[in-house]
């Protein structure tokens, strides 16, 4: 195969591997209206340890998002990692019980990264909202890859491109969002 064939393979593949941790990050903000995660305290310095954007909600309603996503792709697709694994990860079987699992620690680790920013972003005097450029964009996606790689085990080349494709579907994903009327900045 032509390395066009195989760059685009991987990133197929890597898209189709880390959709659990999309759509739990995703779904968390949807559903994440409620009692934020840090319960409202504050550290010694009078400021948040996370804020109100990190809910229980949804963590719990991202993290299941993230779950039945694997459950689906270990029930119907299966092959889409199969068939690649050896271009951008440590083979693996996957079904419905390892795409539950993946899923859930693709999904849980996205929002506890989530909400890991916002903590480092408070730590060193960024407000809710206010950009924190790369950290924004990738903290939820180290986590969740962190969090599944025991089970899995990456190479680098797939770590890039799951950074570079975040990097990518985040700036393209705010900047519609943006247009559209539904978020008050681009980033």
């Amino acid at each position: 195969m032509s390395l066009t064939v195989n760059l685009i393979s991987a990133c197929i593949t890597t898209l189709y591997f880390i959709l659990p941790a999309y759509f739990s990050n995703a779904s968390g903000l949807l559903f994440g209206r409620g009692a934020p995660v840090d319960f409202g305290k504050y550290d010694k310095n009078g400021v948040r340890w996370i804020g109100n954007g990190v809910t229980w909600k949804g963590l719990i309603a991202g993290t299941l998002i993230g779950t039945l996503t694997g459950l689906v792709q270990g029930y119907f697709a299966p092959e889409i990692l199969q068939n690649y694994s050896q271009y951008i990860i440590t083979p693996i079987i996957v079904n419905i019980g390892n795409g539950i699992i993946i899923g859930f620690l693709l999904g849980f680790g996205a929002l506890v990264g989530d909400a890991l920013g916002s903590f480092i972003k408070r730590r060193i005097g960024i407000k809710r909202g206010e950009p924190a450029p790369i950290l924004d964009q990738i903290d939820f996606i180290i986590v969740a890859l962190i969090f599944v790689s025991p089970i899995t085990g990456f190479n680098s080349i797939f770590i890039i491109i799951s950074i570079v494709l975040t990097l990518i579907i985040h700036l393209l994903a705010n900047t519609i969002a943006y247009l559209l009327g539904m978020k008050d900045v681009w980033y």
